[in-house]
């Protein structure tokens, strides 16, 4: 799997002019962006604010409806319940892209309608090895990333860069401490084991076949239920996740980057860093479903979001990576002060990108996952 780099991402934004905010456009294809109209938004809750969704209708006219959801399956099944329909803009993550497709819920993006050149190339050209791009055909546009990792409380449990680990969280002093999510903590414990030599095979053998997965699952599991002890609460959506910290009295956990960005900015004495076996790293983006009734404002979405402004608005609301060339040059102090901490000396060239996950896969994991959270 290619490796993806902020480094990267960012290179030659300097070349792209920025576009106002306000300013209504025109894609190349020749339809207008500042007509009137709709567009239904389905995506993760927390991601899109009265500000930013204010800002894309005075710049195109389109009001935007948007309806938050928590947790991929959430929205696969409700996709699925739908037919493909009911919603104008969905927000998977690049990796379950390919469940979609598998049920012809999503439809290829039409790439002349689309201002590539907004999207930061390295993140353009890489989503199509990371699920984006199935049988030559694109069905998703990149719109952010970010990283699953290791949040904590810096006055009680302090970590440093080197030596911070997922095995932090599962060791004897963090007995009663942790909140993690219940399918994702798995492969956090699975690359601590992996790194100390205690997995049967590399974990990326996991995502290959059937066989592999539960071989070397069996062995997750089992570490998982003997050190389950240290879990104050499992958490499965954003909410959930800052509540643990905010309420329920952990101290260390393994979270999205966005849970420990809310907290600080709360004033919690929470941080966040990347382990030494490696961030996890996802991307996302926006596709079309199949039964799309807005078109024409779906990609004017699109093409808006992917502006330098659009990027950073999102970004600094969010502390989430944005894929719009300029974004990062526009972020607030406080945005780049977080990335800065998250990620020192060589985090993002040893981020663990996730693979494709296929169905079997994520049937097979929701059972691991079912397995540990009932033992």
């Amino acid at each position: 799997m290619t490796t993806i780099r902020r480094r990267g991402f960012i290179k030659g934004a300097a070349s792209v002019a920025g576009l106002s905010l306000a300013a209504p456009f025109v894609v190349r294809s020749g339809f207008a962006q500042s007509s009137s109209g709709n567009v239904n938004i389905f995506a993760w809750a927390g991601y899109l604010n009265d500000d930013i969704l204010g800002a894309f209708e005075k710049a195109t006219g389109i009001k935007a409806n948007y309806t938050p959801y928590g947790t991929n399956d959430e929205l696969l099944n409700q996709l699925r319940a739908n037919n493909g329909a009911g919603f104008d803009i969905i927000w998977p993550t690049v990796d379950r892209v390919p469940n979609y497709v598998e049920f012809g819920l999503v439809q290829p993006i039409d790439e002349s309608k689309v201002e590539v050149d907004r999207c930061l190339p390295s993140a353009w050209s890489n989503s199509a090895n990371l699920g984006a791009v199935i049988e030559g055909k694109r069905y998703q546009v990149p719109a952010d990333w970010g990283t699953e990792a290791v949040a904590f409380d810096r006055d009680q449990q302090p970590l440093e860069y080197g030596s911070a680990s997922y095995g932090d969280i599962w060791k004897p002093e963090s007995a009663g401490k942790a909140t993690v999510r219940g399918h994702s903590s798995l492969v956090g414990l699975g690359l601590w084991l992996e790194a100390e030599g205690k997995l049967p095979r590399p974990l990326l053998d996991a995502f290959k076949t059937p066989e592999a997965q539960t071989e070397i699952f069996d062995v997750i599991v089992a570490e998982a239920i003997a050190r389950k002890g240290n879990i104050v609460q499992f958490w499965s959506n954003e909410n959930e996740a800052q509540g643990a910290f905010r309420v329920n009295g952990a101290t260390i956990g393994q979270t999205w980057d966005s849970t420990a960005a809310a907290l600080a900015k709360e004033g919690l004495p929470v941080g966040f860093i990347a382990p030494k076996e490696g961030a996890l790293a996802w991307m996302e983006g926006v596709s079309i479903p199949s039964g799309a009734a807005n078109l024409d404002q779906a990609y004017a979405f699109i093409n808006w979001f992917l502006t330098p402004e659009a990027g950073a608005a999102y970004s600094n609301a969010t502390s989430i990576n944005s894929t719009a060339v300029g974004a990062a040059d526009l972020l607030s102090d406080e945005a780049k002060a977080f990335f800065a901490a998250a990620y020192p000396g060589d985090a993002l060239d040893k981020l663990w990108w996730w693979p494709v996950q296929e169905s079997w896969y994520v049937a097979k994991r929701n059972e691991y996952q079912d397995k540990f959270l009932s033992a």
